[in-house]
């Protein structure tokens, strides 16, 4: 009888212990690590029908948050907005309303960027980047020519602007290695960057609004001929070009005037808060002026205001203002004040900013009826303290031209301190001894592409 009492004893106990073991939850198993953007450089590619636009991107980490900048060149672009979750990686582009979505996979960011153009149309081209990945165009060929100097320019085709079509390479080559930038009567193309590989060559960039791509080669007669030019996914054109260190563009402050029958410049728009501004305004009386028709969607025009703002800062005090009269790409005047409002932010802009209607330069001077035509964004208008127009400079050339650039810095300072020198009242003598443009920079233009 005891030792049947204790089997029945050892099977109840073993029945409570499988019971017990039976509740437990089974162990879980640990979830995978979270995937990490790696920071450092990474080489981009941003595939346009004619090839690959490449530009590098540098990530960086700030606690937990990314950070990243575009690279071109000599050029670094800070990108304002960069989201990375669950292997999906955003770059957004506020001022430009331009956007990289791509997807992390196998150490390989893939997608598209979009790019958001005039009434709002959009362009979407394959994104991909390596991290610290080398040139697709690396190969085994040497360079056979040297394009560094200075190219006359000249664009082809149904595209082909309707204003001017010729244009000046200046470019400098390193080894394989080519920089440099196209500049035309409207201004340039900012920082180009690429290859040379036997005969051939290409030059790119990609800025944050425009994605360019330059491809061509030089001929046993030393010269480009049959080259492409893509903007984009739709804008192209054929171009050639010939060495000639004498090439010249038209003087910049001759290509605009006022029309016949018009001696004052004017303008009313409203503000990105909607109050409407006229040159009649009180606080413009007896100040020297400039005003800026351009767009916040425009790389020369964001060269320009980031010249502006503190060139305004530094001589309000002895009498000058700007006023930047915006053309952008929307129509809802809603998304064109947000536009301006990042705009400002961007450069820190203290002078007022109106909106003037949509980013074409038909449009534009039919809006502005004293101009004779609104030939590139920006151009820019000097006014003296009686309200006279006394200079119109077409275009704005950027930081990639180098020399050219000072020298815009020079003319634009040199005019504006003669303007605040002279006495409030009116003028009769011309704002310089000599004729407009005269002595200024003739190299001095921009071409904002749309």
């Amino acid at each position: 009888m005891k030792s049947c009492w204790s089997f029945r004893t050892v099977l109840i106990a073993g029945a409570a212990v499988l019971a017990l073991y039976g509740c437990e939850k089974p162990a879980q198993e640990s979830a995978p690590a979270p995937t990490r953007l790696a920071v450092g450089y990474w080489q981009a590619y941003i595939t346009l029908p004619g090839g690959d636009v490449e530009s590098g991107i540098e990530i960086s980490q700030d606690g937990g948050n990314y950070r990243a900048s575009l690279i071109n060149g000599q050029e670094r672009v800070r990108i304002d907005d960069v989201r990375f979750s669950d292997g999906e990686l955003t770059l957004r582009f506020p001022a430009f309303n331009s956007e990289v979505n791509a997807t992390l996979a196998d150490g390989r960011l893939s997608g598209n960027l979009t790019l958001v153009k005039r009434y709002g149309e959009t362009q979407t081209m394959p994104f991909n980047a390596i991290q610290g990945g080398e040139s697709r165009q690396k190969t085994s060929a040497a360079p056979s020519i040297d394009l560094s100097g200075r190219w006359a320019v000249t664009f082809h085709g149904e595209n082909a602007a309707d204003d001017d079509n010729s244009y000046i390479g200046e470019f400098a080559q390193r080894g394989s290695r080519l920089f440099g930038t196209f500049l035309h009567p409207n201004g340039d193309y900012r920082y180009l960057a690429g290859h040379v590989r036997g005969n051939d060559f290409q030059m790119s960039t990609f800025d944050g609004s425009h994605v360019f791509f330059f491809s061509g080669r030089v001929g046993e007669d030393g010269q480009i001929a049959r080259a492409d030019f893509w903007s984009g996914t739709s804008w192209h054109q054929e171009w050639s070009g010939v060495r000639n260190q004498n090439a010249k563009l038209p003087d910049a402050f001759s290509r605009t005037f006022l029309n016949p029958g018009y001696d004052r410049f004017e303008f009313e728009f409203p503000n990105e808060d909607g109050v409407l501004v006229s040159i009649d305004d009180e606080k413009y009386k007896d100040k020297v002026l400039i005003v800026t028709i351009a767009g916040t969607w425009c790389p020369n025009c964001n060269d320009e205001a980031r010249f502006l703002a503190p060139f305004h800062k530094k001589y309000r005090g002895r009498g000058l203002e700007i006023v930047a009269l915006l053309f952008e790409h929307f129509e809802d005047a809603e998304l064109a004040a947000a536009q301006a409002r990042r705009f400002r932010e961007k450069f820190s802009i203290e002078y007022d900013t109106l909106i003037a209607g949509i980013s074409d330069k038909t449009d534009a001077a039919k809006t502005l009826p004293a101009l004779s035509a609104v030939l590139a964004f920006p151009t820019t208008i000097f006014i003296d303290r009686a309200g006279r127009v006394r200079q119109i400079h077409t275009g704005f050339v950027g930081p990639g031209t180098g020399e050219h650039y000072v020298n815009l810095q020079n003319s634009f300072t040199k005019l504006t301190t003669t303007l605040l020198d002279e006495p409030v009242g009116v003028v009769d003598t011309p704002a310089t001894d000599d004729p407009p443009g005269e002595n200024l920079p003739v190299d001095a233009e921009s071409a904002a592409q749309e």
